[in-house]
């Protein structure tokens, strides 16, 4: 057996392996051991590789942003930040037909530019906005599916965790790739909101309008949410002002959001210590996962799979857009059944080589970053779409009077939104890039 057949065999055998329940990130430590073992004809070049790779992948500088935006995200909670949100939404558009489920979308938005993470994003709004949308009446089914999809506005916002993960795996500016990221954020926020405008139309029974607050009331709330603004234009603005470096920018992040948590009477000594160790422990089931993703990609790259993959796919003389929907479709298939962090770690090695290849009619760097808001937007719509996206079992379990079904035939309007709004981010890549080409 060659190596390139070792390599393509590896594949089968990891998803069968992981379907077998083993947590994704040992499954490929495990496969990529094995079959650099295989490959190399003994143990020894393994152990090596073990010092080796374990010491590359964690003295990258980079990696620290990560553990700091997800203290930052526990930070947000305690501080009541989510509250205030979701409250501020409500006011402004709680009156309108679907509104208080439109202030639950408008709130995910919010707390997803001072979190990063989906699933907390959608537990963290789950607990604030779920009992206020059956208060007025809104169906089981529609209210988890709409903070099922307000939740993924939380890898889409920057900042992202798995933005930065796809930045250092292939290269790019951190700072930039956020940029690229705020337009289709904000499209993917409108779009559930209309989405949900149209729902209440056809099924006018399914909620209650809530009564109109006067403005005066409406400025108070949104005066409340400052601390939110505060830490998102103290870490956004200090990155394009030039002020702090992306890693630098989190770490005043935390320890802002961490400053009004505790002024807020969130935070304590039981709180902190709390707050770090679910930090702690998030940082190291993410960072497992890159590990055994850098073990399996240093053993892919030995067999040549990647480059091999994309010699083949440029020799078939397909269209650069036909290989591009191609490989999205793969994304948004197998985002349905794993953690969009492991799909990237595991496909960017093999994907971004063949994306390199083709001619789009942008600059490499502009492919790139263009190439990684569309796959973090298919990876999103996995996690909203049935039967297995995560999201939608996170809310479902804050909410066992709402059969799993009902939430499947509510998220699918979403889920349509979605691709719809990615089709035209792929039809038309200078949305995505205008605000990167307009300040860089």
């Amino acid at each position: 057996m060659t190596d390139l057949q070792v390599g393509i065999l590896s594949f089968p055998i990891l998803l069968v392996i992981i379907f077998l329940r083993m947590p994704i990130g040992l499954a490929m430590l495990v496969v990529g051991l094995g079959g650099t073992a295989w490959v190399t004809g003994g143990t020894l070049v393994v152990l090596a590789k073990l010092k080796t790779e374990t010491f590359s992948t964690f003295s990258s500088y980079s990696l620290s942003i990560i553990p700091l935006f997800l203290l930052m995200g526990q930070f947000a909670t305690l501080g009541g930040m989510s509250q205030a949100l979701f409250k501020a939404a409500e006011s402004w558009l709680g009156h309108r037909k679907g509104g208080v489920a439109m202030a639950a979308i408008g709130a995910c938005a919010g707390f997803g530019s001072i979190c990063g993470s989906s699933l907390a994003t959608a537990a963290t709004m789950g607990q604030v906005a779920l009992p206020e949308l059956k208060r007025y009446g809104y169906s089981g089914g529609l209210s988890t599916a709409t903070l099922a999809a307000g939740g993924t506005l939380g890898i889409l916002i920057p900042p992202s965790v798995v933005l930065v993960i796809y930045a250092i795996l292939t290269g790019q500016n951190i700072a930039k790739l956020f940029l690229a990221a705020f337009i289709p954020g904000f499209l993917a926020a409108v779009g559930y909101m209309i989405t949900i405008s149209l729902y209440m139309r056809f099924s006018p029974g399914n909620a209650q309008v809530r009564e109109r607050v006067p403005y005066k009331d409406r400025f108070v709330a949104f005066l409340a949410v400052w601390p939110v603004l505060l830490v998102f234009l103290l870490v956004v603005g200090g990155i394009y002002l030039g002020w702090f470096t992306p890693t630098e920018a989190a770490a005043i992040g935390a320890a802002g959001t961490g400053i009004i948590a505790w002024l807020n009477k969130g935070l304590n000594k039981k709180s902190l210590s709390d707050s770090i160790l679910k930090t702690a422990s998030n940082t190291a089931m993410i960072f497992m996962i890159v590990l055994g993703a850098g073990f399996f990609n240093s053993f892919l790259a030995l067999t040549q799979v990647p480059q091999e993959i994309s010699s083949f796919v440029v020799s078939q003389g397909l269209s650069a857009w036909v290989v591009l929907i191609i490989i999205l479709a793969i994304y948004l298939v197998f985002g349905c059944v794993m953690d969009s962090l492991s799909m990237i770690l595991l496909t960017i090695p093999i994907f971004f080589p063949i994306i390199s290849s083709l001619d789009f009619g942008l600059t490499p760097e502009e492919t790139a970053i263009w190439f990684g808001i569309l796959v973090l937007i298919v990876v999103e719509v996995g996690l909203i779409t049935p039967p297995v996206g995560m999201n939608l079992f996170v809310i479902n379990t804050m909410d066992r009077e709402t059969k799993i079904l009902d939430t499947y035939k509510a998220v699918l309007p979403f889920v349509a939104s979605d691709l719809v709004r990615t089709a035209i981010l792929v039809i038309f890549p200078g949305i995505t890039l205008f605000l990167m080409r307009l300040l860089y």
